[in-house]
Parts: structure tokens; C-alpha cells; sequence
């Protein structure tokens, strides 16, 4: 893995850190492949007990990186769609409790990121949500999937819908965040939680975490799949180029329906 995203662990702790706060930790290649290697490298570590997952900077991550690439990889559309957000989806493979350490901002493809760990401690003045239709493109990152089981349909239709961010207070008073606090109290409180983690059985604990979301009947990254399809025929409408000149212009958008 490159510098962009790093792995440690400690007394049974392992800590993935996104570490591009000049560009908001937002979704470039560079950042994706190192963070897809730090999973391997989380998973592959059978000393850890729990995954704290945070970033340096402003934000947690801000998503799509619209400067350079909406899409990925080759293959058809859908396929592009869906390799973007495959190296915030392995997440869901991590056997242990994935803590999210969200130290700023979470929006879009990063409050997706957020939204696949177990528990997520926030900050109170950051902003998150799922602010996809106010670019001209529909849902990915499992986020139809996850947010409602989260937070309730009804809820999670008004904050999809609108696109509207919220705040750690209103994120916590929603579910959305298990806990908020003042940014620089994020990292430690996510430590203190894992080490409580980190304390139990360990074969117990990871049974209690695979017992809990098959009673859901979890699957999130075939959602994606799905998700991948409707949001590759947005990415190619008029109005997704409009969102996304407007967003990097700093305007409104005008949508035409088309």
C-alpha cells in the first residue's frame, strides 16, 4: 500500500488511516487501491480484535474525486460504477467490529464508507450524507441499502431525496452516529471503544458480530450491483454533467430532466 492510506495495529487494535486531506481523502485511484490493501492487510492480521477506520484533515472522505474520474476500471458501465466503490465494500468483509473514527466530513461515496462500518463516531461539525441527486446521479456504495436500515425508510427517503447534509448532533439524534463529539476528541473515544472491543473473547465477539447482520439478512454489496446499473445511465445524462460542472464551478445547477 502507498502513503495515501496506512495500516498499524496495536494491543490487538488495528487502525486504517486515509491520509489525503489536501484532496479531502476523496476517492482517486491512488486512494481506493491503497485502501482496498489496507483491508487485505487488516484482514490478514490475526492479532487484531477491532478496526478503527478514520482520515486526517477536514473530512473523513468527500466521495467521488470529480476532478479526475466518476468511473473505474474497464468493462461496461455498470461494471465501472461498481469497481469505484468495491475497496470501500470490502469493509464488509472484516471478520471483527469495524469502528468508524469519521473526524470530518462524510459525504457521498464517504458516508457510504461510513455507513459499512459497525458503529461510527463522529464529529459534531462535520457534515454527512448522501448528496447524489443534487449532482444529477443516483445512489451507489450500497447507500439505498444501508441508510434505511439505519435510519428508517421514511427518513432516509426525505435525506436521499433532498440530498441534504446533516450535522454530528442531528446525525446522532438520527442513528446515523452512535456517538458525536469535538473533532479531536473522535480518534480517542473510537480507541477507548475498540479497546473495550478488543477486551472480550475474541471468538465470541467475532460470532456475535456475524449472528448479528445474519439476522438482517445482510447484503449490501449486491445492492451495489444493482445500485451500479441505475447510477451508470445517470453518470452518462445531461443533467450528471451539469451537477458535476456546477459542483466544480461552486453554482447551482440547472437540471433539464434529461
Amino acid at each position: 500500500m502507498t502513503d495515501a492510506v496506512r495500516y498499524h495495529a496495536t494491543d490487538g487494535i488495528g487502525v486504517i488511516t486515509l491520509d489525503r486531506p489536501g484532496n479531502r481523502n476523496s476517492m482517486t485511484a491512488e486512494v481506493l487501491d491503497a485502501f482496498a490493501a489496507a483491508v487485505a492487510a487488516a484482514r490478514a492480521d490475526a492479532t487484531a480484535r477491532c478496526i478503527v477506520i478514520t482520515g486526517t484533515g477536514a473530512s473523513f472522505s468527500a466521495g467521488a474525486d470529480f476532478k479526475s474520474m466518476v468511473q473505474r476500471s474497464d468493462g461496461t458501465p455498470e461494471e465501472r460504477s461498481f469497481a469505484m466503490y468495491e475497496p470501500f465494500l470490502s469493509v464488509l468483509a472484516i471478520e471483527v467490529p469495524v469502528i468508524g473514527a469519521l473526524n470530518g466530513h462524510a459525504i457521498g461515496g464517504g458516508f457510504g464508507l461510513a455507513l459499512v462500518c459497525d458503529l461510527r463516531i463522529g464529529a459534531r461539525a462535520a457534515k454527512y450524507g448522501a448528496n447524489f441527486v443534487k449532482l444529477g446521479l443516483s445512489p451507489g456504495m450500497a447507500i439505498s441499502y444501508l441508510l434505511p436500515r439505519v435510519v428508517g425508510a421514511s427518513r432516509a427517503a426525505e435525506l436521499m431525496f433532498t440530498g441534504r447534509l446533516v450535522d454530528g448532533e442531528e446525525a446522532e439524534r438520527l442513528g446515523i452516529l452512535t456517538e458525536c463529539h469535538a473533532a479531536a476528541e473522535v480518534l480517542p473515544r473510537a480507541m477507548a471503544i475498540a479497546r473495550m472491543i478488543a477486551a472480550n473473547a475474541p471468538l465470541a465477539v467475532r460470532a456475535t458480530k456475524a449472528l448479528l447482520y445474519r439476522g438482517l439478512d445482510w447484503d449490501p454489496r449486491r445492492h451495489a450491483r444493482a445500485e451500479a446499473i441505475d447510477q451508470a445511465k445517470t453518470v452518462a445524462s445531461g443533467d450528471a454533467a451539469e451537477g458535476i460542472a456546477a459542483l466544480l464551478a461552486k453554482r447551482d445547477p440547472v437540471f433539464s430532466g434529461r
